[in-house]
């Protein structure tokens, strides 16, 4: 059997991204000897077919005939670079990595009737110039490959075949945990990559001792990763005693004493399921229902950022997916926190990779995933700041759409357990705990096997065929749905037999690749894969549905009524944990913590040196306020046709949308608005403002586009660092009181969330570089008729423009301040009751239609706010100020201008609405600022002083290339 190597290329006048690309970041790394870069995709087929088959394979299949060419040769020798002044460099998948190019290529084959045995991909990169072996290493591993998941080779491989991974003999490995010390018991959490503290381990120990027998390897992961941060959320569930300015306070589990308390405290009607599923359910309409999740891939995007960022889609989408009896997902979010793109090579530390990598990486996999799943990226924001250098935040939400009576589902004694999707491999082993503990510069090759491969075209498949065993004529086919995230089997099976207890033959769970031990089995996190409790009678049914659809369905196991968790291995007993103890046995933490308010140098302000129209310019620019269209044009926010205000609009479609609006039902008008609120900058003040000005911030942004404050529901997210002193725990308890009191003064329940602590870098020298404490509140609101709905670019000359909203001092924490490089102490604080009064009556001239163009003030302040009207509106403003400064009581124009005071809404108003509109807004703060104008002129006036005089254009341009990737 010949193993044939097909190279593919551009033909000589086509112009390659990808080759240009790789250029590009040449010049970034100071590389300039290379004048040309050719790219070329390798496909290497094992197969008995001849040259004629082959080329038609390469014909028919993988050449794109207008602008590509290839070479097809047989059983080719690998070779090194030769003398001379251009270098070859290939990367291959490293043995056992998923290759989902090559195996949906095998599959296409097979449909031509060709008989192929394997199908391997890979790239080559021809490099026309002169580069020293110092520059290749860099350029292979630096640019061009993730040792993670792939390998390099100089020169061309040939057509060899990778070794295979070897035959597993079972042997069951026994664990000594009784007789350990705590030094020793200590020791195997670390040796194991367990993340468990002493008080864990021991506790662990206590149940072996009174069972009176040692531990299998398979039974301490299954605690391991049940117990994980990443799974149990160890920390926020902790009773906590915090000392504060409010005094001493004991929150007995904190948690439930602030997140849980605000939703239980507002007790919405309208709230179906939260706190106990995947995701978090409310009432969409009469029949339907929608549920919404958002979930963090943290620390496998710092070392494998398009897998990490590919899977953590791919994953949330399952979160839906795996709530109630299934959700349809219609919809998908996106957050990252980076470091600055500008980042100098030499500033990197050993383990890092370039923020720049990190962002086109991450990017790079959300678009891959989301958009081949066929569902649109809708809301997003990205933010920057040089403490996200070694670990970068990467958040991924889904939302999904059910039907009122699927809402809930469970297993049930004598159901199967079934598998169903993707296969089962070593990517992702240890993916739960890898994200409990800290990064370290030898996490990329100590955890590359925590990274998961995704497949979207498996999960699609998987997605609709659920859906089609959810909606089956006769009723559902299955009792309860889960997927198998973090943890694998070992969580999925195991939180879905809690009350039950379940029997599992490992042997039976569907293999990527031999060579799998049993616990590796167990735990693997390997994507594109659910788990179904189905009841036997309904077997037969459900199993012909999916292999109609080629998706691979396996009972490997019962739900049985003993609340034991039994696990076997080809008919050896390798695990029996009794289910109290696994979900119930973690030691209750009891943890101290303590805040005080910390005093910053306050710059002086308005001392004439820079003018206001320069630091305008300079902050459109900054990259945390600047475009993402670079990011937004890479994903499909149409697909599936219900998109009613899109992420960017207005003219020539370049306006920043404070939220999106989409119909998840075509033949209705009812729609959902959704958005986010997050600012790090806060949180170094005071945590407690900055996560109630991040509620603010996401309800303000669905309110803006026509979302109903009343019917707007929230999501936490919080990431923090190792909260393993009082003072840093501190932070994360301010933060968490911020928001159950913004949530329950505002009238926003939480319906779900997720935590990921210890996003701590360890250098070599023992330093760390620990993440600014980090809040995504993700809000969604329901909208009865989306015609009712306003964007934010300003719509005809002459129109009026006001503020609604009280404008204060409050530059503490703001991207003005961060121009001059301080953080001040005054940071924005929520006025509740005012706030919630501004936002039920700008949803009430939403519903009068008073409003031509509406936009809240965020970062960069009022004077921000007017410049992305302006330019996305293709319009100028005359803008006046005196009015507000007498009104606000600020002299200061950079107060006035830069402040960002939350709550507040810059409205655009046609002459003939103007009573109407001052009528409705009579008992909130409103101050008319200025006018529409024909021209492209922006001027804003202070007093006599003209403080602005801009182009629209300037503005625009100022904004465009902020980010320079």
């Amino acid at each position: 059997m010949s193993i044939w190597r097909i190279e593919i290329f551009r033909r000589n006048d086509s112009n390659d991204p990808n080759a240009q690309s790789v250029l590009g970041e040449l010049k970034d790394f100071g590389i300039d000897s290379v004048s040309k870069v050719e790219y070329r995709r390798i496909f290497l087929i094992e197969s008995d077919a001849n040259e004629r088959q082959i080329r038609q394979i390469a014909d028919e299949l993988l050449v794109d005939p207008v602008i590509e060419q290839s070479t097809v040769e047989a059983d080719v020798e690998g070779s090194e670079n030769k003398e001379g002044k251009n270098v070859s460099i290939e990367v291959h998948f490293l043995p056992g990595v998923m290759d989902t190019v090559g195996q949906s290529t095998l599959e296409a084959i097979c449909q031509l009737g060709i008989d192929v045995k394997d199908v391997r991909t890979a790239r080559r990169y021809i490099f026309y110039g002169e580069l020293t072996e110092q520059e290749q290493q860099l350029i292979a591993y630096r640019i061009l490959a993730n040792e993670c998941i792939e390998q390099v080779v100089f020169g061309s491989a040939g057509s060899k075949r990778p070794p295979e991974p070897n035959k597993y003999e079972f042997k069951l490995r026994e664990i000594r945990i009784r007789e350990l010390s705590d030094d020793e018991l200590l020791d195997l959490s670390k040796r194991a990559d367990l993340f468990l503290n002493l008080e864990e381990m021991q506790a662990i120990q206590m149940y072996y001792r009174r069972m009176g027998r040692e531990a299998t390897d398979i039974e301490i992961e299954t605690i391991a990763q049940t117990w994980s941060e990443h799974c149990v959320h160890k920390t926020l569930k902790s009773d906590v005693e915090y000392d504060g300015p409010e005094g001493k306070i004991r929150f007995k589990n904190l948690l439930k004493s602030t997140i849980v308390e605000a939703t239980e405290k507002l007790n919405k009607s309208w709230c179906i399921s939260v706190f106990v599923d995947n995701a978090g359910i409310i009432e969409f309409d009469e029949d339907n229902a929608v549920c919404f999740k958002v979930e963090t891939h943290n620390h496998p995007s710092a070392i494998e950022p398009y897998g990490g960022a590919s899977t953590g889609i791919g994953g949330v989408i399952r979160d839906p997916l795996g709530t109630g009896l299934g959700a349809k997902p219609v919809a998908n979010t996106d957050v990252f926190c980076f470091g600055y793109p500008e980042t100098k090579f030499e500033e990197l530390s050993k383990g890092m990779l370039h923020p720049r990598r990190v962002f086109k990486g991450v990017v790079a996999g959300v678009r891959y995933y989301g958009n081949r799943m066929g569902i649109p990226t809708i809301n997003g924001a990205i933010w920057f700041d040089e403490r996200y250098m070694g670990n970068p935040l990467v958040y991924c939400g889904n939302i999904g759409l059910m039907p009122k009576d699927k809402c809930f589902g469970k297993a049930r004694s004598g159901d199967l357990i079934v598998v169903v999707g993707g296969r089962t491999g070593r990517d992702g082993i240890h993916g739960a705990t890898f994200s409990s503990g800290e990064l370290t510069d030898k996490s990329d090759s100590e955890f590359s096997h925590a990274v998961q491969i995704g497949n979207p075209i498996t999960e699609k498949k998987l997605v609709d065929v659920i859906l089609q065993a959810r909606d089956y004529e006769e009723g559902c086919l299955y009792s309860a749905i889960t997927d198998c995230g973090a943890g694998g089997l070992s969580s999925a099976v195991g939180e879905m037999g809690e009350e039950l207890g379940a029997e599992v033959d490992l042997e039976k769970v569907p293999l990527k690749y031999q060579g799998l031990r049993y616990d590796e089995i167990w735990i693997s996190e390997a994507q594109e894969r659910m788990v179904l409790a189905v009841p036997q009678e309904n077997w037969d049914k459900l199993r012909k549905i999916f292999e109609a659809e080629d998706v691979e369905a396996t009972a490997i196991g019962v739900f049985a009524g003993h609340r034991q968790l039994i696990l076997r291995y080809e008919g050896h007993l390798v695990g029996q944990l009794d289910m109290e103890f696994l979900h119930n046995g973690l030691p209750k933490s009891q943890k101290k913590a303590k805040w005080s308010q910390p005093k910053f140098e306050e710059p002086t302000i308005g001392s004439g040196e820079t003018e206001i129209k320069d630091v305008l310019l300079k902050l459109l620019g900054h990259p945390n306020i600047a475009s993402k269209e670079w990011v937004i044009r890479q994903y499909d926010h149409e697909v599936q046709g219900g998109s009613v205000i899109k992420p960017l609009i207005g003219i020539e479609n370049l306006g920043p949308s404070d939220a999106s609006v989409f119909r998840p039902i075509l033949n209705s008008q009812r729609g959902i608005a959704v958005a986010c609120g997050l600012n790090p900058n806060y949180g170094q003040i005071d945590p407690y403002w900055m996560a109630c000005c991040c509620i603010d911030e996401a309800i303000r942004n669905v309110v803006s586009v026509g979302g109903n404050p009343e019917r707007c529901a929230i999501l936490d997210n919080f990431c923090w660092d190792s909260c393993n002193t009082e003072e840093k725990l501190g932070t994360l308890v301010r933060a968490a009181m911020g928001a159950r009191d913004a949530a329950i003064e505002l009238g926003v329940p939480f319906i779900s969330g997720k935590d990921s602590l210890n996003n701590e870098f360890l250098l070599e020298d023992g330093r760390r570089i620990s993440i600014p404490a980090t809040l995504l509140i993700s809000a969604i609101s329901i909208i009865d008729d989306v015609s009712i709905c306003t964007t934010m670019d300003l719509k005809a000359s002459g129109n009026i423009v006001y503020l609604l909203g009280q404008t204060r001092e409050e530059l503490g924490g703001s991207h003005y301040y961060q121009l001059l490089g301080a953080i001040g102490n005054c940071v924005p604080k929520v006025k509740f009751e005012q706030a919630r009064q501004i936002f039920n009556v700008v949803y009430e001239l939403h519903l009068k239609r008073l409003l031509a163009s509406c936009h809240d003030c965020s970062e960069g302040g009022l004077a921000v706010a007017l410049a992305e009207m302006a330019f996305a509106g293709g319009a100028g403003m005359q803008i006046d100020i005196d009015e507000l400064a007498s009104q606000s009581n600020i002299s200061s124009p950079e107060s006035l201008l830069f402040s960002e005071s939350p709550s507040r809404f810059v409205v655009e108003v046609s002459e003939e609405n103007e009573r109407e509109f001052l009528d409705a807004v009579k008992n909130i703060p409103v101050c008319k600022i200025g006018r529409v104008e024909r021209n492209s002129k922006f001027e804003i006036s202070y007093g006599s002083e003209k403080l602005v005089e801009a182009d629209i254009d300037e503005l625009k341009s100022a904004w465009l290339n902020g980010i320079k990737v």
